[in-house]
C-alpha cells in the first residue's frame, strides 16, 4: 500500500506550456515526473456552453502532502480561471519507483 502518493493530472490550452510549468514542479520537487500528453479532446460545460477544445493534460507523480502547493503553484500561473488540478492516490505499484517517487519530492 502506497497511500501517501498519487498521481496529479493538470490540463491547459498547449502543451508546450504544460511542459515548462512540469519542469518547474520538479525542479521544486512538487513532483517526481511528468507525463505530458497531447492533444486531449475536452468536452465540458463552461459559462452555459457546452465546449470541445483541444488541450494537453499532465500527469505527474507526487505525494499527497504536496497536492496543496502544487494547486497554488499552478493556479497562480495558469492561464485558466478555473484550472483543472486533481489528484488521484496511487494504491500500489513497483515498490522500487514508489520509493524513487518519494525521494525526489523531499
Amino acid at each position: 500500500m502506497s497511500d501517501d502518493l498519487c498521481e496529479v493530472t493538470i490540463t491547459a490550452p498547449d502543451s508546450e506550456w504544460l511542459a515548462e510549468l512540469a519542469h518547474e514542479l520538479i525542479d521544486r520537487n512538487l513532483c517526481a515526473s511528468a507525463h505530458v500528453v497531447a492533444p486531449v479532446r475536452s468536452i465540458y460545460r463552461w459559462e452555459g456552453d457546452v465546449r470541445d477544445t483541444t488541450e494537453a493534460r499532465a500527469f505527474l507523480r507526487s505525494r499527497r502532502d504536496q497536492v496543496d502547493d502544487i494547486v497554488h503553484f499552478v493556479t497562480d500561473r495558469h492561464p485558466y480561471e478555473i484550472p483543472n488540478v486533481t489528484a488521484v492516490p496511487i494504491v500500489d505499484g513497483n515498490p522500487r519507483y514508489l520509493d524513487w517517487v518519494r525521494l525526489a519530492t523531499r
